[in-house]
C-alpha cells in the first residue's frame, strides 16, 4: 500500500474516532474569515470542548459513511469547517452561531446533533435552545422561590410570637 493511501486512511481514522466520541457535528462553510476572526472561532470552541478542524471533503464522505452522521454527506460541498460536540451536543452550534452573527462570514451548512440532521435554519434554532446547565439552574430557581417566600413568612410568623412573648 502507498504511503499516500497510508496517510489518507489515517486521517479517515481520525474523523472516525472523533465521530464515535462525538454528540454533534456541524459543518460549516467558513470562507471570509480572518486569521484573527479563525484564532477567536478556535478559542471559543476550545474553551467550549468542542473541536474545529478542516478536513476534505472526501475523508469526512469516507468517515461518515454508516455512521449516525451519514446526513452530512449532503452539505459536504466547497470549503468546509467542522465542529465536533463531545460534552454538551448544542455548543458548536451556539459558537458557530454566535461567531457568524458577530463576523458576519461564514454560513452553516448543515449539522447532526444528538443523531438528528438539521438544516442551516435547524442548527440555528438549536442554538438558541438553553445549554443543560442553564436549564437546570432555571428549574432550582424556580423551586427555590417558593421556598424562600415559605420561609419569609414562617420567619415573620416566628418574629411577631417571639414579640407577643416580649410584652
Amino acid at each position: 500500500m502507498s504511503a499516500f493511501i497510508q496517510e489518507k486512511e489515517q486521517v479517515v481514522n481520525e474523523i472516525k474516532e472523533k465521530l464515535d466520541k462525538a454528540s454533534s457535528a456541524v459543518v460549516i462553510d467558513y470562507r471570509g474569515i480572518t486569521v484573527a476572526e479563525a484564532d477567536l472561532l478556535r478559542k471559543r470552541m476550545r474553551e467550549a470542548n468542542v473541536e474545529y478542524k478542516i478536513y476534505k471533503n472526501t475523508m469526512v464522505r469516507r468517515a461518515v459513511a454508516g455512521t449516525q452522521f451519514e446526513a452530512l454527506t449532503d452539505v459536504l460541498k466547497g470549503p468546509s469547517g467542522i465542529a465536533f460536540g463531545f460534552e454538551d451536543a448544542t455548543a458548536p452550534a451556539k459558537i458557530l452561531d454566535k461567531s457568524i452573527k458577530e463576523f458576519k462570514k461564514m454560513e452553516v451548512k448543515g449539522g447532526v446533533i444528538d443523531g438528528v440532521f438539521y438544516d442551516p435554519a435547524g442548527v440555528s434554532a438549536v442554538a438558541q435552545i438553553p445549554s443543560r446547565d442553564e436549564l437546570i439552574a432555571k428549574l432550582l430557581g424556580s423551586f427555590n422561590a417558593p421556598i424562600s417566600s415559605f420561609a419569609r413568612v414562617i420567619q415573620a410568623i416566628a418574629d411577631k410570637d417571639g414579640e407577643a412573648a416580649a410584652e
